[in-house]
């Protein structure tokens, strides 16, 4: 498959010129144009799509998302000695959400065969299942992290936004005890489905327990005591709290705060097996001063800080 010919360029209007060179931004640095794909070693997605959302109930509007998050990530400054950063564009989304899963899985594919680490912007969360699903179909062992108010483990069909770790567990294209529920909210998630989790014996935090912790201590201990190939990192913007996250699908009044997510950006950005770092749920039609898109493109930047 010629990952060119199902996917969208980026918009050439999202990448910031200051024509500066004591001051080089994003925009002047990241490449997009093919011959340049071989040499990087950091490849940006988008998925804009939010029919999952709206199957799950939810307010729509992350569709626009990746543009939105690639508009404020462009302006960010440009380190020395960040790694070479190609954007793919878009995946084109297909007639159904279950073709659209399908042919970005497979994009997904490709790019991690191809040696590449990826950075996915959604979209509704239910893409963590095609990300997931195309890393574990190319490493042999991997771990997961779903950083979320939400276990999203529902036991919906068709499938929605609240899927996708359950379809991974059931599909057993990721091993429950590598497969850790971070930042989750207790007010959130129905008794059922922790139940779920604790029958498969999968690993839970809930906000609470890592502010005890500490964030930098949960997940270093995490990331020092498994062995695998690949880590898969999902982070849905509504495990940050309304107040500097309020353009999400599902706005959180006590999650996380800016700075800690930002850490957890940074911590996996650090592992040198990370090969997916995936943000979701981004809604700018319920931002507030581009907020939430500001706070997202800070989070890549500081994985990408941790990469270098």
């Amino acid at each position: 498959m010629n990952i060119f010919d199902v996917t969208h360029k980026p918009d050439m209007a999202l990448f910031y010129r200051r024509d500066d060179p004591n001051d080089p931004r994003l925009g002047e640095a990241v490449r997009f144009d093919e011959k340049f794909y071989a040499d990087s070693q950091i490849v940006l997605l988008g998925c804009p799509q939010d029919e999952g959302i709206r199957r799950n109930g939810g307010r729509v509007g992350a569709a626009a998302a990746p543009d939105e998050i690639r508009r404020y990530f462009y302006r960010l400054v440009a380190p020395d000695r960040f790694p070479r950063i190609f954007d793919l564009g878009n995946t084109v989304i297909q007639a159904t959400l279950e073709e659209t899963h399908q042919k970005h899985r497979d994009i997904v594919r490709q790019v991690i065969r191809d040696g590449k680490t990826l950075i996915i912007l959604g979209g509704g969360n239910d893409v963590s299942y095609p990300d997931c699903a195309g890393l574990a179909m190319e490493m042999a062992e991997i771990l997961a992290f779903n950083v979320d108010a939400h276990f999203d483990v529902r036991a919906d069909d068709p499938c929605n936004s609240g899927t996708p770790y359950r379809q991974l567990i059931e599909e057993a294209l990721i091993t429950p005890q590598k497969f850790y529920e971070m930042g989750w909210q207790p007010f959130a998630n129905a008794s059922t489905y922790l139940r779920y989790l604790n029958d498969h014996k999968v690993h839970h935090y809930n906000i609470h327990k890592i502010r005890e912790i500490g964030v930098h201590t949960v997940f270093q201990t995490i990331l020092s005591n498994i062995t695998v190939d690949a880590i898969f990192w999902g982070l849905d913007m509504d495990v940050v709290q309304a107040s500097d996250a309020p353009g999400v699908s599902a706005p959180n009044p006590t999650g996380f705060t800016a700075a800690e997510f930002c850490k957890v950006a940074e911590i996996a950005g650090q592992d040198k097996r990370s090969r997916i770092f995936e943000i979701t749920e981004v809604n700018p039609t319920y931002d507030i001063d581009r907020r939430t898109c500001r706070l997202a493109a800070a989070a890549m930047f500081y994985f990408l800080l941790g990469k270098a």
